[in-house]
């Protein structure tokens, strides 16, 4: 039977190796995501003769499997309590790092049911549903946001990743809609900034949808505040969740530790710097190094690690001594070199003097009262005065002796640890020559720091023979502790260079720095101490009575190498007190501990110091948190217990509410920063362990930011390269290892990445990461930190993964377009489609290859800016793209029947797209796409040509000539007709309709059908946009020259007919002219303005002057038969006035007929009323002047050849009347010849001139002759018979009607 005892120290030694196990296991063999599994009994307890005697094996293995999870549990949570003790001091006593205030805003992630929210607020208001007021051109917007946005699978992975925030949605709507906004015209008094801003304010109204805002703004508040600067308790609450600690266990930790004391955190924070340097020390003696790419930098690492604890030491010293208290700086100590004060145990440090050691005090005395105040008449005033010697005096208010109250409170500094207090009680003179007040009574007190604070009554030391022999005054006296005066008292002390005689002195330990305290002594009314003796060095313990010494009943001894100091108090509790403040001071790693408790622990005796550890873990078991609180961080492998702490707040961090792609909260930074610091984890361990996460979790479809990347692998490449900003540093084989390994993982992330370009970075979101990525590539493929990569070696690869990216994309489109699926789920029914199905597939597929690459050039061509030839892999990524487009396509295309036309749009949609973008106009895929089309293009001219100049024939010799109204100007992107190809003859063209809602009259249906083909094919072909400049011209060239051919057989045949259809026209004055012959003249005017239209040939000067002598054939032409038409419609009315004119010739004077007309009318005119002969002609004519005059203007279109036909028509009439009248020159004209003659004359002038001919024309010399011949014959008239004119003059001035 064992010894209990044993028992209990073999328990003690089995729970230190599993802790060991646990703790300070190598992390860099175990799993990232659980912790080492714990090391088999080498004794073999799972024998082949255990499972022999096992009667079920399974039931076995169950049950060691369960106990093997509830192990590995244990062992965990015992690693995570562990870990959260050194988390706590970290937050609880920082002294390296502070929460960094300058980190980017993290923005609140967006989650599934967002997202689909979000679907339904905006297709409600793309539905009308809400009462949002907006334009056309705002919901066009919207509804292409949520058609190629919202609805976009990569936008919800993106979401499902956590990469996503209502920020991103914003940005993504606001770069669309100023791209739209910039396209839409200037308003005059309407800015396109004005635009801008209402249309945003649109979309956060819809983005809101109809929620509650008025809790919105606290929670923005909260997150703001938890996303910037975080107190303690909500960091210690923070990791309490990162790492799985219940609150019980965070309060008994937070006791235990007491974090809430700033002397203990410091204490234990110089023990932990200690253990480091003792450690360092240790290692350099026995050699052990890490293993390190060179030998010379076993000693550098030494250096390394005195340094970093030495910079802990000057960080620590730097910080005011106590926190919360009055403002209390440290004062910098007078020393030559910072490295030998840092360095515990020189034999050269500076020593304090009593300078340095300043205290200051504040004193509050409050009076309240006297009693047993009799030898003052009661109506007496009093008062009391108080001082602290050396100091200022102050008074109290006055009061009657009757009833000597105050309550007043003075307050007083002073640098005296024991000050001297005086409290004196007047009453005022009533003598006239008294000088001074009468004292009554007065007390002295001698407070320390320890003194009661409450009131107290103290006796007065009264003058003598004063009747007041019991007078009291009550009065407090509070004198406040400065923050750096850790305790104080009266203890007896004896030491060997100080305080030689064994005596009681008043003691302070004061803290004059982080690192230096002093024990000083202090008589009465002295600020400066009587003797002092620094700390550092020394060790302290409790100790037995010393029999010799008298005086002090607990004893306690500092001790240092060359000199020991004895203290003694008076009770127990006063020396716990002082030895505990003095342990914190020294900073030593042993732990005093009562020698009757370590008795009580330890009944066998033996050395008592052995047995401490086991009386505070049975202390603490009670609760279980001694054996955390208690160990030695020196002891345990921090770059594991990093590694996992890292990875918990990381996993935390990446499932929070915010969109924070791998960056660690400030808070959270701020606790990495200290841990690294305080408990030496290296720089690259950190960066590497932090690659390695980011990788994982990135290669997992989190979004993490490539900057964050970046930043953490230059830390390690210029670690491992050694070329740190801060010199050259130890680089271990583990490291350098390491470094190599996620370098690789690394390249091949981000190459797969720049593959996926469309789908991890959805949209250019994140916010150049694209860019960020093309960057941190460069810098992975450099061999070292110092040689630049080549720029072509960055280009090979970003090439290749751009092919990659090609075929990716165009496999996902193709997917989602429904092709390929449809192809392999039922290839029958493919292959029987129709190939108006196909073309009407790979038009769609098209149209989203255009949008692919638009996406791609609007929202991923940020890498021209790191890179300048980013936009030319680009293209070649686009042109690899179009390529696999073009099987498809040319699939469709072989697919269609001969001389079909419908794939001309799949021509303009594409080569619209193509033609604007700089680098694929005329690439491969573009070129290819016009060897497709250029036969099918020839091929549909020559058909069209040959169909018009077919219908030409064939309808002007079944034309009716019947006017009809255009659509040339006014349908101007009519499609054009089809074509249908037949195997012998041309087609023949349908007949052209006219619509019913048109105004304007012009030519024939022929000549209309015939100009709007013309139009419609030139249209088409310029719609095209050709590409190639020769081909194009070649095109324009044709379809000009084609037009030229077919408006002069037009005009011709149109000329001939028009010849024909006049002469069958009559001659006398009931011709009216046909409206058959205006719709031909019409034709001759269409023909001329549609030759400037459809003839004229853009060009060079030479080319241009070359095709203007073709082109004027046809004007010449145009113009020739104008002149022709003109001159046979003149010379047919013409030929009605000749007509009446050989009526009129009748009447000439020596003929038979006008004798007797003349007879007759005389005769008659006695008789009855004769009516006038001659006039009716007249009116006829007239009357056939006016109709056809009004038929041509109304019918004929073109006002400048009216004005040409009436000019000559008005010169031709004269004329023929100057003939009529220069043959009868010798003859005088009958009466009504000249009556017949006036009125046509005159009426045919004022018609003219009304119609617009010019006065030149309208009183030319034939005019002149003809109006001088009839003014003779009238005035001949007036004198031989002058009533027989009836008022019919040549004067302007006559008012006949008619």
């Amino acid at each position: 039977m064992l010894d209990p005892s044993s028992s209990e120290e073999e328990s003690d030694e089995l729970l230190d190796e599993e802790r060991r196990d646990a703790l300070l296991a190598a992390g860099g063999g175990s799993s990232p995501r659980s912790l080492p599994p714990p090391p088999r009994d080498p004794r073999g307890r799972e024998g082949g003769a255990g499972r022999a005697a096992s009667p079920s094996p399974s039931v076995l293995s169950e049950g060691r499997e369960e106990q093997e999870r509830l192990q590995r549990e244990e062992r965990e949570k015992r690693l995570r309590l562990q870990l959260y003790v050194f988390i706590a001091r970290c937050i609880a006593h920082p002294f390296n790092a502070k929460q960094p205030t300058d980190m980017a805003r993290r923005q609140q992630k967006l989650n599934k049911q967002q997202l689909q929210t979000l679907k339904e607020r905006f297709q409600a208001f793309l539905n009308g549903e809400t009462q949002i007021v907006a334009d056309e051109a705002f919901c066009n917007a919207v509804r292409s946001y949520y058609e190629v946005f919202l609805k976009s699978d990569r936008v919800a992975r993106m979401v499902h990743s956590g990469g996503c925030s209502a920020n991103d949605f914003r940005d993504v709507f606001k770069k669309n809609i100023e791209k739209r906004v910039r396209s839409l015209p200037e308003i005059d008094g309407l800015s396109k900034e004005t635009v801008l801003s209402s249309w945003l304010a649109k979309y956060d109204a819809i983005y809101r949808g109809e929620e509650d805002f008025c809790k919105q703004p606290n929670r923005m508040a909260l997150s703001a505040v938890s996303e910037l600067i975080l107190s303690k308790e909500q960091l210690y609450e923070m990791f309490q969740q990162i790492l799985g600690i219940k609150k019980l266990e965070h309060q008994l930790i937070y006791n235990a530790c007491q974090l809430d004391n700033a002397d203990e955190q410091a204490a234990q924070i110089r023990r932990e710097l200690d253990g480091r340097l003792q450690l360092a020390e240790q290692m350099a003696r026995e050699r052990k190094f890490p293993k390190f790419i060179t030998r010379e930098m076993e000693n550098m690492y030494i250096e390394e690690l005195r340094s970093s604890v030495n910079l802990l030491m000057a960080n620590l010293e730097s910080l005011p001594v106590s926190k919360g208290g009055p403002e209390f700086k440290l004062q910098k100590l007078k020393r030559s070199q910072n490295s030998a004060f840092l360095d515990i145990g020189d034999e050269n440090e500076v020593q304090l003097s009593k300078s340095d050691v300043v205290l200051s005090f504040t004193l509050e005395i409050v009076i309240m009262e006297v009693q047993g105040l009799k030898s003052v008449a009661p109506n007496r005033i009093v008062y009391c005065t108080m001082e602290v010697e050396g100091g200022e005096k102050l008074q109290t208010d006055q009061a009657e002796a009757s009833r000597p109250q105050w309550g007043t409170q003075g307050d007083f500094t002073t640098t005296h640890p024991r000050p001297v207090v005086k409290v004196k009680l007047f009453t005022e003179s009533t003598g006239v020559l008294a000088l001074e007040d009468k004292e009554l009574g007065r007390v002295v007190l001698y407070p320390t720091s320890n003194s009661s604070k409450s009131p107290d009554l103290h006796k007065m030391i009264v003058p003598k023979n004063s009747q007041d022999s019991d007078l009291k005054i009550k009065l407090a006296v509070r004198m406040d502790k400065p923050p750096h005066m850790k305790h104080c008292g009266y203890l007896y002390a004896l030491g060997q260079k100080v305080w030689k005689r064994w005596k009681k002195r008043y003691f302070v330990l004061v803290q004059v720095s982080q690192y230096t305290f002093a024990m000083c002594s202090y008589r009465e009314k002295k600020s400066e101490p009587q003797e002092l003796m620094q700390l550092e060095g020394y060790t302290v313990d409790y100790t037995a009575p010393h029999t010799g010494l008298q005086g002090g009943r607990m004893f306690f001894n500092a001790v240092k190498e060359g000199d020991t100091v004895i203290f003694a108090s008076d009770d127990e509790q006063d020396r716990i007190l002082w030895v505990q403040a003095m342990y914190r001071a020294t900073g030593q790693s042993y732990k005093p501990v009562p020698a009757s408790q370590a008795q009580k622990m330890n009944p066998k005796g033996g050395d008592v110091s052995a047995d401490i550890s086991p009386l505070y873990t049975d202390r603490g078991q009670k609760h279980g948190m001694e054996e955390f609180i208690s160990a030695n961080p020196c002891k345990f492998d921090h770059a594991f217990l990093f590694q996992l702490l890292q990875r918990q707040t990381l996993d935390h961090r990446l499932n929070d509410s915010y969109s924070c792609l791998g960056w660690f909260s400030p808070g959270q930074v701020f606790v990495l920063d200290e841990y690294c610091a305080r408990y030496g984890v290296r720089g690259c361990h950190r960066h590497l362990c932090y690659l390695n996460e980011l990788i994982e979790h990135s290669e997992n479809g989190s979004v993490i930011d490539p900057t964050l990347l970046h930043y953490s692998f230059a830390f390690c490449a210029s670690h491992v390269h050694g070329n740190r900003p801060d010199g050259i540093g130890t680089v271990s084989v583990e490291e350098k290892e390491r470094f190599e390994e996620i370098k690789d993982r690394l390249s091949s992330l981000l190459e797969n990445q720049i593959s996926h370009f469309r789908y991890c970075f959805p949209f250019g979101r994140p916010e150049g990461a694209l860019k960020a990525t093309l960057s941190l590539l460069e810098r992975v493929l450099m061999k070292d930190i110092a040689t630049p990569i080549p720029a072509e070696e960055v280009k090979k690869v970003v090439r290749k993964c751009l092919e990659k990216a090609a075929l990716i994309n165009y496999t996902r489109l193709t997917e989602y377009a429904k092709i390929e699926a449809t192809a392999e789920k039922d290839s029958e029914a493919m292959n029987q489609a129709t190939p108006a199905r196909k073309l009407e597939e790979v038009l769609h597929l098209a149209e989203l290859c255009i949008e692919v690459l638009q996406q791609n050039e609007e929202h991923h061509s940020e890498g021209r800016e790191a890179f300048a030839w980013w936009p030319e892999l680009l293209a070649e990524h686009a042109e690899k793209f179009l390529s696999l487009y073009s099987v498809d396509m040319d699939s469709a295309l072989e697919a269609q029947p001969q001389d079909s036309w419908d794939s001309f749009p799949l021509f303009q949609l594409l080569n619209n797209s193509l033609r604007n973008d700089t680098f694929l106009c005329n690439g491969k895929f573009h070129k290819h796409l016009q060897e497709i089309f250029v036969p099918m293009v020839i091929r549909y001219i020559d058909l069209m040509e040959s169909s018009i100049a077919q219908s030409i024939h064939r309808g002007l010799e079944q034309e009716s000539w019947q006017p009809v109204k255009s659509i040339t100007n006014s349908l101007p992107n009519v499609a054009l007709p089809k074509v249908p190809s037949l195997p012998l003859n041309l087609p023949q063209m349908p007949s052209f309709t006219t619509p019913t809602w048109m105004t304007s009259i012009n030519g024939s249906a022929t000549s209309e059908d015939l100009f709007w083909k013309l139009d419609a094919l030139q249209m088409f072909v310029f719609d095209l946009h050709w590409p190639e400049p020769e081909f194009a011209h070649h095109l324009e060239q044709r379809l000009k020259l084609m037009a030229t051919d077919m408006i002069e057989a037009c005009v011709k045949r149109t000329r001939i007919a028009f010849e024909v259809k006049l002469q069958k026209t009559n001659k006398s004055t009931d011709l009216r002219i046909p409206s058959s012959l205006c719709t031909m003249f019409n034709v001759l005017v269409d023909a001329k303005k549609q030759t400037a239209k459809l003839c004229i040939l853009e060009g060079g000067q030479e080319f241009a002057s070359q095709w203007q002598q073709y082109h004027s054939k046809i004007d010449d032409l145009v113009e020739e038969t104008v002149k022709e038409i003109i001159s046979l419609l003149v010379s047919k009315v013409v030929s009605v006035l000749e007509g009446v004119l050989s009526k009129l010739s009748r009447y000439d004077e020596g003929t038979f007929f006008s004798s007797l007309v003349s007879f007759t009318v005389k005769a008659a005119a006695k008789y009855v009323d004769v009516p006038k002969p001659g006039m009716d002609l007249a009116d006829t004519y007239i009357m056939f002047v006016r109709q056809n005059q009004d038929i041509l203007r109304e019918k004929v279109n073109e006002e400048m050849y009216i004005e040409k036909l009436f000019d000559q028509w008005y010169s031709g009439s004269m004329k023929v009347i100057c003939m009529w009248l220069a043959d009868r020159l010798d003859l005088q004209l009958h009466i009504y010849q000249l009556k017949t003659l006036i009125k046509i004359v005159k009426k045919t002038y004022r018609d003219f001139r009304l119609q617009g001919v010019m006065e030149g024309t309208l009183n030319s010399k034939t005019y002149d002759t003809v109006h001088s011949r009839l003014t003779v014959e009238e005035a001949t008239v007036s004198v031989t018979d002058a009533g027989g004119l009836q008022g019919i003059t040549m004067k302007d001035s006559d008012e006949e009607e008619g």
